[in-house]
C-alpha cells in the first residue's frame, strides 16, 4: 500500500511533530558532564571549533540558530542556556538568570538586558549593537570578537580604574594598548 504524499509543509510540520514527541520521550544526549572543564570562567573558552557552554550537572538547552527576535524573557531563569548563533533582536533578557549562558555568535542587536545576571556568560563574537546593559553583571563574562574596533578605541579612551570585585584594571580587562 502507497501511502499519500504530503505537501513539503505538512512533511515539515509531521516531521517536527515528530521530533517533538522523540524529545519528550528521550532526554537528549548533550548533557555536561562534571569534570569537562568549564566549570570555571577561565576553562569555558572554546579551543578549537565550536563554541558550547557546559554547566556542571545540568543539561544544558540548545538554542543554536533559532529566530526569537522580539522574544520576551523577562525574569525567566535561562541559566546555562546555548544561543549560540541565534538571532534575538529586540529580545528582552531584564532581571533574568542569564550566568554561564553562551551568545557565541548571535545577533542580539536592540536587545535588553538591564538588571540581568550575566555573570560568565559568553559574548564572544556576538553583535550588540544598540543593547541596553545597565546595571547587569557581567562578572567573569568572556567578550572577546564582541566590540567592534572603533568601540574598543572609544572605551580605551574613557576607561579608569579597576573592577571593585576582582581587582582587575579596566584598561587591561579591555585589552587597550599602553
Amino acid at each position: 500500500m502507497r501511502l499519500p504524499s504530503l505537501p513539503l509543509s505538512a512533511t515539515q510540520a509531521v516531521a517536527a511533530a515528530l521530533l517533538s514527541v522523540s524529545l519528550s520521550i528521550a532526554p537528549p544526549a548533550f548533557a555536561a558532564v562534571e569534570g569537562a572543564g568549564a566549570e570555571r570562567a577561565e576553562n569555558s573558552k572554546i579551543q578549537g571549533g565550536g563554541a558550547s557552554t557546559l554547566q556542571s550537572g545540568r543539561r544544558i538547552t540548545i538554542t543554536r540558530g533559532v529566530n526569537l527576535d522580539n522574544t520576551d524573557w523577562m525574569g525567566e531563569n535561562l541559566a546555562g542556556v546555548a544561543f549560540q548563533q541565534s538571532v534575538v533582536r529586540s529580545a528582552n533578557f531584564q532581571k533574568a538568570n542569564l550566568k554561564t549562558a553562551s551568545f557565541f555568535d548571535a545577533d542580539l542587536s536592540n536587545s535588553n538586558f538591564k538588571d540581568a545576571d550575566m555573570a560568565q556568560v559568553n559574548m564572544e563574537m556576538a553583535d550588540l549593537t544598540g543593547a541596553d546593559l545597565t546595571n547587569a553583571d557581567l562578572s567573569e563574562s568572556y567578550w572577546t570578537g564582541a566590540l567592534r574596533k572603533d568601540q574598543r578605541t572609544y572605551l580605551c579612551s574613557i576607561a579608569k580604574g579597576e573592577n571593585p570585585k576582582t581587582g582587575v584594571e579596566t584598561r587591561m580587562s579591555l585589552m587597550c594598548g599602553d
